[in-house]
């Protein structure tokens, strides 16, 4: 069936702000969706409440609204635009689906004569309502947990001294295992069954049998109009039954299943496809699987693009939000070609030739006094995706992936060596399970034991017992008389240089260089190309592996590489993605072949068609150096990707790799908190008084000139990690010790806190003469909450003239004389009307999309094209649309650590941002968020 040519608009609905449990991968669906229906000739409107992403940016749809998501702005958007005639909700994540519900029930799609594709709210409903779901598994002959829904607490009280312990609880119609908990005394089930209620939106929980332990699988099926299906990709957790699988290590394709399992498996997934309703688009099914005797039961089903989509796309190639929105508008999969190859259809099963390895990114740091326990309800804010030829090289890489100062799995001086909390650490899973499961074995454990205790599955143990012996083989030799063997098998374990030098007792240099040069073992990159080889590729999605036959190709064109950010996390989110992406973009149209490095699944910067090349490798210094020695550019980018790609500027002048834009040495000097303070004394720049430390004694001396309160900054930090007010000698001096043993060798700034002052920043674009303001905002909270973490007003609500020309000032004084070439943010404390310079970051900034969303310029894309040398600033006609007020609203998921207050200071903890437009100051919301500005002020 061709394509539904009544369909000519279509409205997409975003996800929101980013919290955990709905992250970028939503984001990068949409884009990717509204991508592919402009291939179509259709327009799309999209709305999403979230500045940060580039699902909301003007390259990705035809009309952006960036309003609140609910039915208000539906309404008013449909009302502009009467030639909407569908809307797809199924790219936005649960946020999208129960906005899409609430407008179905409120008439609102009938009013507007606007229907609903890539859906089937039939279907939707029998998945997400828990009784639903298992009366029809039953009806299916599929197997489901024994148990029953409740909507009162007598009700579920009842049905748990039926069912008996341990249980578990799941809250219907939430995301992110929301309200989910397994639990195994009595005592502790009132607590858990009133959160699972109070969760779910319509107060209904599944109480059911604990499975804990059994193997946990997924399967992202595709279906179209006609019921053909394809299984996209297998996915097998590395993490039993217990871990959410948001929070669960991940693995694809499935490592363990036996072929007639998963024939059973996939028999299962179809038939509950079938059976839940009639709908064209993405699924993914979710099962466990008994250890002992494969028994199969069926955990749950999301008929629309999920967390695990993203992931799966990643993995095999497969476009599925691509593909999904062409099946939504009435395309088949037979009609449709592979995005991949370019020459075969999308109606086939992906093959793989590789494994792939996705970890997750905790922030448990951030929120102090949390449980770090993981279960049913998720809690990981990122995550990041290794690919390799085996299953240890994806692991290892992934390892390297995480920049949680980990060189990878093991092999690096940092075990843990205290056996009873290694064994508690395994029988209680959380952020670093799988470092004490190498531990475990180190130390000598058993292997029974240690499968006991965690119920991982006994070949992945074995996976991580091998390297372990390996790593002892290795270390009989040294840096002049290891085999070639030995390092050629160290490598294609996934073994980075760090960790062989660290088993030889060598330098990191001795080993690339005897490993590189004298026995010629290198890198070479392999396609992610959908088909296992089999047929020619065409698009340029690499991994790297070790052996014989590289499939990348250079080319003769000057090149320019971005360091991608990474994975999510608290302080350095989806905002440094989007501005990866623009300077992608704007590279490309300086006629540059652009190179893409980044390890994030989730995120639009990862995917297949946005640069001319991708690596999806580690943003970390082995991988990178390779992949510069192999295709030679012109010069790397490392200011717009967080602080993630700055940490590696000092390797690149190290190695003599031209950084693009302002230098390392600005760079460094923006860091350094004492050297910066000195710019600032010498260009007559107001600054607190400060000085700098590097041990408790010096900074208890230094407290009695500048006196309290201080604020305790470390250096090259991102997020405000380890800042905090202090307020006497005993507090100063226990953070300096906490700090100096999360960053050893930092060198720390204290600076006199200036209490009551109010905060703002500005960011600017300078190409190394000429400076142009691109805005300046004002935050709501006082000074002593983080930029990131405060609501802030796009331009300054009650700043005055002579304020603002201070900050204009400043901001041109200090970005000429860091020599910026590029972007700039500079952070102010004004008080009594006089601006203090709290930092400077010479590099893309939090804001920097959000500014560019409120005043509709693409100003990353200019300062792309400043730092590559093809523009100057007064090139541009600067043209910003200024109306009213813009305010970035902070969003936090303090929701899922009950047990941590909502305190904000000077160390970021919003996991993303929304934007919202008023035209005066006396707009309610701005009223009601000024007045509560002091509410969640701490230290």
């Amino acid at each position: 069936m061709p394509k539904d040519s009544s369909i000519k608009h279509v409205l997409i609905i975003g996800s929101g702000p980013i919290v955990i449990g709905q992250a970028c991968e939503f984001d990068y669906s949409g884009s990717q969706a509204s991508r592919s229906l402009r291939e179509e000739g259709i327009t799309v409107t999209l709305i999403n409440s979230n500045p940060a992403t580039i699902m909301t940016d003007p390259v990705t749809a035809d009309n952006v609204y960036l309003l609140p998501l609910d039915k208000k702005s539906i309404k008013k958007i449909l009302t502009e635009h009467p030639d909407i005639d569908a809307v797809l909700p199924t790219m936005g994540g649960q946020t999208a689906l129960n906005l899409a519900i609430d407008c179905e029930k409120a008439g609102i799609w009938n009013h507007f004569g606007v229907k609903m594709i890539g859906v089937d709210i039939d279907a939707i409903d029998t998945a997400e309502d828990r009784e639903k779901f298992k009366v029809l598994m039953e009806k299916i002959g599929v197997g489901v947990c024994k148990g029953s829904t409740a909507t009162s607490f007598l009700q579920g009280k009842e049905i748990a001294q039926e069912i008996g312990f341990p249980l578990i609880i799941r809250a219907s119609y939430t995301l992110g295992g929301a309200g989910g908990a397994f639990v195994e005394k009595p005592e502790d089930f009132e607590k858990y069954l009133s959160a699972g209620l109070q969760a779910s939106p319509v107060h209904e929980v599944l109480i059911e049998q604990s499975i804990l332990g059994w193997k946990e699988y997924e399967l992202e099926v595709m279906r179209d109009n006609i019921g053909n299906m394809i299984v996209i990709c297998s996915i097998e957790n590395f993490d039993p039954m217990g871990v959410h699988t948001g929070d669960s290590i991940t693995v694809a394709p499935a490592m363990t299943l036996p072929d007639t399992v998963y024939q059973r498996m996939r028999n299962y997934a179809i038939t509950m496809m079938n059976s839940i309703g009639n709908f064209a688009g993405g699924c993914n099914v979710q099962f466990a699987v008994s250890p002992d005797n494969q028994e199969i039961i069926g955990i749950e089903i999301n008929p629309r693009v999920s967390r695990s989509s993203a992931l799966a796309s990643k993995a095999t190639g497969y476009p599925i939000a691509k593909v999904a929105a062409k099946l939504a508008i009435g395309y088949n999969l037979d009609e449709l070609p592979n995005s991949i190859t370019g020459t075969t259809s999308a109606y086939f099963e992906p093959s793989i030739d590789y494994v792939i390895v996705k970890i997750p990114r905790w922030n448990f740091d951030k929120f102090k006094g949390s449980d770090r326990k993981l279960g049913l309800s998720m809690k990981a804010v990122g995550e990041v995706m290794g690919i390799g030829r085996n299953f240890q090289e994806a692991l290892q890489k992934a390892c390297q992936s995480l920049e949680i100062k980990r060189n990878g799995l093991g092999a690096d001086g940092k075990e843990l060596r205290d056996q009873a909390q290694i064994l508690y650490s395994l029988a209680n899973p959380s952020w670093n399970r799988l470092f004490h499961v190498y531990d475990a074995f180190k130390l000598g454990v058993s292997f029974r034991t240690i499968h006991d205790l965690t119920k991982i599955d006994k070949w992945f143990l074995k996976q991580i017992e091998d390297l372990i012996h390996f790593e002892a083989e290795i270390e009989k030799y040294t840096i002049s008389n290891i085999p070639f063997d030995v390092m050629d098998t160290a490598k294609k374990k996934g073994y980075a240089d760090r960790q062989i030098a660290h088993l030889l007792g060598c330098l990191e240099s001795e080993v690339f260089n005897k490993r590189y040069d004298e026995m010629g073992i290198k890198r070479v990159y392999k396609l992610v190309d959908t088909c296992a080889a089999e047929f020619e590729a065409q698009t340029p999605y690499y991994y790297s592996s070790f052996g014989e036959e590289n499939e990348s190709v250079k080319t003769d064109k000057k090149k320019i590489v971005v360091l991608g950010s990474g994975p999510n996390r608290v302080g350095q989110g989806i905002e440094f993605d989007y501005s990866c992406v623009h300077g992608v973009l704007a590279a490309k149209e300086c006629g540059y072949e652009t190179i893409m490095i980044n390890c994030n699944p989730e995120t639009v910067s990862t995917d297949f068609d946005v640069a001319d090349k991708l690596y999806f490798e580690p943003v970390f210094w082995e991988h990178i150096y390779e992949i510069i020695l192999h295709e030679k550019p012109e010069g790397v980018i490392v200011q717009l990707g967080g602080q993630t790609a700055l940490k590696l500027a000092e390797k690149l002048e190290k190695y003599g790799i031209k950084i693009i834009g302002t230098s390392f040495e600005a760079l460094d000097l923006a860091e350094d908190r004492g050297l910066f303070s000195t710019l600032l004394k010498e260009n007559n720049v107001p600054y607190p008084e400060f000085g700098t430390i590097h041990n408790t004694d010096e900074a208890l001396e230094l407290c009695k000139t500048i006196g309290f309160p201080l604020l305790v900054r470390p250096s090259y930090v991102l997020g405000g990690q380890g800042m905090k007010i202090v307020i006497n000698e005993k507090e100063l001096e226990e953070h300096v010790v906490n700090v100096l043993h999360d960053i050893p060798n930092n060198e720390i700034l204290l600076d006199h806190f200036l209490e009551g002052a109010i905060e703002a920043e500005a960011d600017a674009i300078c190409d190394g003469e000429n400076v142009y303001i691109i805005g300046i905002m004002q935050h709501i909270e006082p000074a002593g909450i983080h930029s990131g973490d405060s609501y802030a007003v796009l331009p300054p609500y009650n700043l005055g003239d002579l304020v603002i020309r201070q900050i204009e000032t400043y901001t041109e004084k200090i970005a000429l004389a860091l020599k910026t070439v590029g972007l700039i943010n500079i952070q102010f404390a004004i008080k009594n009307d006089k601006v203090y310079v709290i930092e400077a970051n010479p590099r893309a900034s939090r804001t920097v999309p959000f500014i560019c969303k409120a005043y509709q310029e693409p100003y990353v894309n200019y300062a792309t094209k400043v730092m590559l040398g093809e523009k100057k600033v007064t090139d541009f006609e600067f043209n910003p649309v200024k109306k009213g007020y813009a305010i970035k609203e902070p969003v936090f998921s303090f929701h899922k650590f009950p047990n941590v207050n909502k305190e904000l200071g000077p160390e970021m903890k919003s996991t993303g941002e929304a934007i919202y437009f008023i035209d005066d100051l006396m707009d309610d919301y701005f009223l009601k968020i000024y007045s509560e500005r002091n509410l969640y002020l701490s230290r």
